[in-house]
């Protein structure tokens, strides 16, 4: 008797079919359970929450093509499965039909595309230009500029100048004039509007204004909204944040009375010209600052002779408002005391001192602020006293200088411990 081996497969096993559909189907659900996961937070530089008209009409044009994309998804979707259903091999003696072109389906797939494509881009045309155009003629003007690696908030009709978070009142409009100081960055608040580049303004011909690019909206609810430059800058471009604390009306009067420590003072609407913003060296700017301190003192003096404080600011004496709010503590005060009387001050301001720099950062309620350093750490006592003796180690490629190296073109500050910790509780007692 001749044995011959059998070709046939083995008949699958019941047991094992359903333990890999088992398997799937588990697998299935834990990545739908992944993915659900990340739908209940509150995330903070989220585009699809807006809180401005601006935002509003970008929302509303994602909502809108989101929902043609699912229509065309379902009936992809839907004919895909009619094809795959109708015309599958019903056996294996059976050829299926085949179709060699079909004149009316070529015409269907280029023309309905090309439909979908015009009904898209009508809507889109149409939010660019609603999103272009300034929101009102009496709108609240603020000049925004790029800094590497910070932002710096000028308000000019108030004559106030601030850095890394940008205060506004909720439901007025707001047109902010954008440029930067040195590369291109961006500015983004996704909450509050679309990302809006930040050139640096060339120069131009007489008689020539500057082009810059300008972000028109409206805040519609009232909030701390993060934001972020976005587009690459530099070696510290990720660490480029902001904050847009948008208040009540009154709330925000509130800041700017309290910019000014008393309501009608008499100050500057503009920066100083102490130093000048040509002082990019430190051999100009130093020798400002003593020239500066030499004729005026590192503080206020009776100057004019009426027995009430002034600071000269390069234009003119002005009166000064206290500038802190713990004036009787005395760290708060020897705090004062060094930084008016170091370097710090050729490149930093301080409203109602002589800290009149233009450079850096203007420090004015410094200690009202959320973070420090763009947005890259909380303001609290321990990480401004390390801010400042080691700035470059926290953040790279920032032009500050610390205690035992130079920054940018600018020499150590060789301050001592003590002196680094007054300047930490003085700098966080503005507010």
């Amino acid at each position: 008797m001749r044995l011959t081996r059998s070709t046939a497969a083995p008949p699958p096993l019941a047991g094992g079919n359903r333990s890999l559909r088992g398997s799937i189907c588990t697998a299935i659900l834990l990545a739908l359970l992944l993915v659900l996961a990340g739908c209940g937070a509150e995330y903070p530089q989220s585009t699809i929450n807006p809180h401005s008209d601006f935002a509003e009409i970008i929302h509303s044009l994602y909502v809108s093509i989101f929902w043609w994309t699912m229509l065309i998804l379902a009936v992809v979707w839907v004919l895909l499965t009619y094809v795959v259903v109708k015309y599958r091999r019903k056996s294996e003696d059976e050829q299926p039909r085949q179709i060699r072109g079909h004149l009316g389906l070529e015409i269907g797939w280029t023309v309905g595309p090309a439909l979908i494509v015009i009904a898209i881009a009508i809507p889109s045309i149409q939010a660019v230009f609603a999103t272009q155009r300034p929101v009102s003629e009496d709108a609240m003007e603020v000049h925004v500029t790029g800094h590497q690696f910070w932002w710096e908030f000028h308000y000019p009709e108030q004559g106030i100048t601030t850095a890394n978070e940008l205060w506004l009142p909720v439901d007025q409009p707001v047109n902010l004039r954008l440029h930067s100081n040195d590369v291109i960055h961006s500015f983004w608040v996704p909450k509050l509007g679309g990302k809006r580049d930040a050139n640096p303004v060339p120069a131009v011909r007489e008689g020539q204004d500057p082009k810059y690019n300008w972000l028109y909206f409206t805040p519609l609810q009232t909030g701390v909204f993060m934001g972020q430059c976005a587009e690459f800058c530099g070696q510290s471009h990720a660490l480029m944040a902001m904050r847009v604390v948008v208040d009540t009306e009154e709330g925000f009067q509130d800041w700017v009375d309290r910019w000014f420590r008393s309501e009608g003072a008499d100050f500057p609407t503009e920066a100083a010209d102490f130093p000048s913003e040509g002082a990019d060296s430190p051999s100009q700017a130093l020798a400002e600052v003593a020239e500066y301190a030499a004729e005026y003192g590192n503080g206020a003096g009776d100057l004019d002779g009426s027995g009430v404080p002034v600071v000269a600011t390069g234009n003119e004496v002005l009166p000064v408002q206290a500038a802190s709010t713990h004036d009787d503590d005395p760290l708060v005060a020897r705090g004062r005391e060094v930084f008016l009387g170091s370097t710090c001050i050729a490149c930093h301001a301080v409203q109602g001192t002589s800290a009149q720099g233009v450079i850096g950062p203007n420090l004015t309620l410094f200690g009202a602020r959320h973070t420090l350093g763009a947005g890259i750490m909380e303001n609290n006592r321990e990480n401004l006293i390390r801010w400042i003796k080691d700035p470059m180690g926290m953040k790279a490629a920032v032009a500050m200088p610390g205690v035992d190296y130079p920054g940018g073109n600018w020499p150590a500050t060789g301050l001592s411990d003590d002196e680094v910790e007054a300047i930490a509780v003085y700098l966080l007692s503005l507010k």
